[in-house]
């Protein structure tokens, strides 16, 4: 069972097998379309796709009001089911983006009680890189049959969060601190949120840190908290989850999400907002 990242060529001896499922996750948050036009371009063969929108999102809000609200037990059950995932598959989700988008099916998977799941290590490019050939013929689904057992616990929502121990921002800096919000109506942080750019998961070429290097790297957000108390948030509830997927790679254990995220959050104007690096924390990325 792979259940955090899968090399290149562990995925291509894999990937043809009957209980493995590859999903394509490519997005682009200013293009709704281009990750699909993309897909249809080059993706990996065999590999169905996943819009981050219509597929790993809600399309009505129901725990959430961020801009990709969390789905319903039963939405999670009928959209994963439709596109191709059964509780006895082996999933490996990728994007051409690091993992961002990837990342929220591999934790909404985990959400929903599926541990047999992987983020592709250096995505789409990674799988190239290595020689292998893409294909630009879409998959056709076959549907699966997924029943969710939901780790609810691991979900944190807009009312709880004053009450959360650690919390942590997983944007770039400069949005975290207020100097830049190229997304959001408003920009800044929620106030005692630390900072950890999801970014600052990978290497130069794109793949994750080793478990070691990312394990001294979290060190500091997960001091005198317990580990399960820690929670990641980011702009909608996507790339927080590049942050949960390194912390489990590193050893940790599954930290929770505010899935709304700073888009719900900074949507009501009484609700305060912090600029600027919080003092102590050393929340510089």
């Amino acid at each position: 069972m792979y259940n955090t990242l899968i090399d290149a060529q562990t995925l291509a001896l894999h990937r043809a097998a009957p209980d493995w499922l590859v999903v394509d996750c490519q997005y682009d948050l200013t293009d709704k379309s281009a990750g699909y036009q993309r897909y249809l371009t080059e993706h990996v063969p065999g590999a169905v796709y996943a819009d981050l929108q219509r597929d790993l999102s809600s399309p009505h809000p129901v725990t959430d009001r961020g801009r990709h609200p969390m789905p319903s037990v039963a939405q999670l059950e009928r959209q994963l089911s439709a596109l191709g995932v059964s509780n006895h598959k082996q999933v490996v989700a990728y994007d051409n983006a690091g993992g961002a988008f990837a990342a929220r099916l591999w934790w909404l998977l985990n959400y929903a009680g599926h541990e047999r799941v992987a983020v592709l290590d250096g995505g789409l490019q990674a799988w190239q890189q290595a020689g292998y050939a893409t294909a630009a013929t879409e998959t056709q689904v076959t549907d699966g049959r997924f029943t969710a057992t939901l780790n609810s616990g691991r979900l944190v929502q807009l009312q709880e969060v004053h009450a959360v121990p650690r919390l942590v921002d997983s944007r770039e800096a400069p949005r975290y601190a207020g100097a830049a919000e190229p997304i959001d109506p408003v920009a800044g942080h929620i106030p005692g949120a630390w900072n950890r750019p999801w970014k600052d998961n990978l290497d130069a070429q794109g793949k994750f840190q080793s478990p070691q290097r990312l394990w001294q790297a979290f060190a500091g957000l997960y001091a005198d908290v317990a580990a399960l108390d820690v929670t990641f948030y980011c702009g909608s509830g996507v790339s927080a989850c590049h942050n949960l997927l390194a912390a489990v790679h590193a050893g940790y254990p599954l930290p929770r999400l505010y899935a709304g995220s700073w888009s719900e959050w900074c949507a009501d104007p009484a609700r305060p907002v912090a600029v600027g690096c919080e003092p102590d924390t050393g929340a510089n990325g």
